[in-house]
């Protein structure tokens, strides 16, 4: 049964908790990944160059990835301007340190942003032409699915790679 409450739940409220969460479950696996490695004597850039197949993003570009869709997405729907954070990132620690600024940014955001946010229209250039979504569908329809596939493919290539993680790591704590 849907309370009065879900019924009334805010862009703010849909979005901004979940990008939080998967990037806090990312930077988790990493943790765990950056102690597998160390434990192990690995190379670190043997996994943060690993990539599931040829033509597949790197771990390190995941990671890029899944910041970007969260970053983007929230600041598309708060109607206000996309940070840029170069990809430069080569190490754990700093693959950590992008995940921490993406997260702060997220926790500056106000909810009082978000209102109108499934009504805004989002233009966007995508392979060469312009496409225009409503808030309602660029959340659900790109910056969700989106975000979930660079957090899972970088989960993948992790566990590809022999880290003992499950799917509790994935959604983290409930």
């Amino acid at each position: 049964m849907v309370t009065p409450a879900q019924q009334n739940i805010s862009f703010y409220q849909a979005s901004v908790p979940v990008f939080i969460r998967m990037l806090t479950n990312l930077s988790s696996l990493l943790a765990n990944a950056a102690t597998h490695v160390q434990e192990q004597n690995i190379e670190p850039s043997e996994w943060i160059n690993a990539r599931l197949a040829p033509d597949m993003f790197t771990l390190a570009r995941q990671v890029q990835s899944a910041s970007d869709a969260a970053k983007a997405g929230a600041a598309r729907l708060a109607g206000c301007e996309v940070p840029s954070f170069p990809d430069t990132e080569t190490t754990f620690d700093e693959l950590q340190a992008r995940i921490a600024k993406t997260l702060t940014f997220l926790g500056n955001l106000q909810p009082e942003q978000f209102v109108h946010s499934g009504e805004r229209p989002i233009v966007m250039n995508m392979r060469g032409s312009e496409k225009t979504f409503t808030g309602y569908d660029y959340l659900f329809q790109l910056a969700f699915p989106n975000l979930f596939f660079h957090v899972t493919t970088a989960y993948d290539i992790m566990r590809h790679l022999g880290l003992a993680i499950g799917k509790k790591d994935y959604l983290g704590s409930i």
